[in-house]
């Protein structure tokens, strides 16, 4: 990818978090960028075209987060790693996720990215530790990781250390 090309990627990620995609125009990714209107569309051809390359590198990116959860084959380390998961994020995660949750209301996406193959995996984690309802713990589990992601994401999320270790407190220790 031309440096170029990764100025606009870039300048339009930046405008579409903060702006929106609607009210982002090309001009003004352009203007951003230091770069020609005319360059954004050689590159991309339109503005939904620069927002797909946009959408796929963030569901790369996603999976990078969750990949080791997924090809991990011990039980105990899929639950800890998960709940790990959203108390790992470096400045730069939580302003390309920040992004990723725009674009996923704005657009009116349930989800932007897939994660059903991180559902699965603790769906399988939780049978194996014998947990009662192992899909009503992947549930619980899930919804309050994206609740904690969600406080992350707007700075909201008082005693991190706190919360993590009840967690891993109620989730694991209570499967010896």
């Amino acid at each position: 990818m031309t440096e170029k090309k990764r100025t606009i990627i870039q300048a339009a990620s930046e405008l579409f978090a903060s702006d929106g995609y609607t009210a982002t125009s090309t001009n003004k990714i352009a203007k951003k960028a230091g770069v020609s209107e005319g360059l954004v569309f050689r590159h991309f051809a339109t503005k939904e075209g620069l927002l797909e390359v946009i959408l796929k590198e963030g569901e790369q990116r996603v999976k990078s987060f969750y990949s080791d959860i997924v090809f991990e084959s011990d039980p105990k380390n899929v639950l800890k790693k998960t709940i790990n998961l959203p108390f790992q994020l470096s400045e730069e995660d939580i302003e390309f996720m920040k992004l990723q949750v725009k674009l996923a209301w704005e657009l009116n996406k349930k989800e932007v990215v897939n994660l059903e193959p991180l559902r699965l995996k603790l769906g399988v984690a939780f049978k194996k530790l014998g947990f009662q309802n192992p899909e009503l713990e992947t549930d619980t589990l899930f919804y309050l990781i994206d609740g904690i992601n969600a406080a992350i994401l707007q700075g909201s999320l008082k005693d991190a250390d706190s919360l993590k270790s009840f967690l891993i407190n109620k989730y694991l220790d209570n499967t010896e």
